[in-house]
This record gives structure tokens, C-alpha cells and sequence, in this order.
């Protein structure tokens, strides 16, 4: 059985995103998704592919669910449920990168968590991540960043694993 993993950079009032894009531009979280992605599977929704500017991620299997029956992407596994996503993803870590309707379908599956806490609240967001309910998860790494002339909000990489 594969491993769910969701990675997401969250605001404090649990916003990931406004009219299809990210709310921020953090270099170091890209760099940390990158970094923890690379080499594995990435599982998102249409909206979220469409949302890339450069398309399939490199580096990394992507998956992409749609129920559009014909829907095809270059360099994409389509997917149309995510109970198809686990017929063909056995025994290897699946990250879940968004976007919201996924999260809030698999976060009740999902093993881990990997999400980056950017401490702001916005206001003006139309999607977010899925409420966590800590009493469900062990925090098993924290590590906290200033704002600085790069990052225009301080920002926390924590990660979390199912109790």
C-alpha cells in the first residue's frame, strides 16, 4: 500500500491559493518542495496542473486527476478518480500537492503531512487546505524562518505522521 503524503504551504488562516495561484512567492518553500518531490510521484487535480507555468513537474512521475473523459496532458499520468490513482501507484510514497478538493478527499487517507505554515492571514483567499485536527497527528520536525528581503512572510516547515 502507498504511502499518501500531502505537501502544501498554508497560511494561518488555512488559505492556499486565490483564482487558480499560489497567495505568496516563498524561494525557500520551492526550493524544500522541489527538493522533497524530486525523484517521486506527484498526485494533483486539474486545476492544479493547469495552474503550473511550465507544466508536468520535472523529475517526478505526475499524476493528474480528472474526470474529463479524453482529458490528456504531456508528460502525464491521467487519472479519473483517485481510486485510480492507487491501482497503478503501489508501494512507493504518493505526494498529494493540491489542490483543495484533493486535500480535503485524502486527507483522511493521508500518512503524513509536510506543510509549510506561512504566518499571515489572507483575507481575500477562495481556497483552502482542509482543517487538521492535531489530536489525529505527531509533529515529527518543526523548523521556523524569519521574513527576510526573499521571503515576505515568516514561514515554518513541520511535518506530520498519522498517531
Amino acid at each position: 500500500m502507498s504511502t499518501i503524503s500531502l505537501v502544501a504551504a498554508v497560511a494561518d488562516n488555512y488559505a492556499i491559493g486565490k483564482e487558480g495561484d499560489l497567495l505568496w512567492r516563498l524561494p525557500n518553500d520551492m526550493k524544500y518542495f522541489r527538493n522533497l518531490t524530486s525523484g517521486h510521484t506527484v498526485v494533483m487535480g486539474r486545476k492544479t496542473f493547469e495552474s503550473l507555468p511550465k507544466g508536468a513537474l520535472p523529475n517526478r512521475v505526475n499524476v493528474v486527476i480528472s474526470s474529463q473523459e479524453g482529458l490528456t496532458y504531456a508528460d502525464c499520468t491521467m487519472a479519473r478518480s483517485i481510486d485510480e490513482v492507487f491501482s497503478f501507484c503501489n508501494d512507493e510514497e504518493l505526494f498529494v500537492i493540491g489542490g483543495g478538493q484533493i486535500y480535503n478527499a485524502l486527507l483522511p487517507q493521508a500518512d503524513k503531512l509536510y506543510i509549510t505554515w506561512v504566518h499571515h492571514t489572507f483575507e481575500d483567499a477562495d481556497t483552502f487546505f482542509p482543517r487538521i485536527d492535531f489530536a489525529e497527528w505527531e509533529e515529527i520536525f518543526r523548523e521556523s524562518h524569519p521574513a527576510d528581503e526573499k521571503h515576505m512572510y515568516p514561514y515554518t516547515f513541520a511535518t506530520y505522521q498519522r498517531k
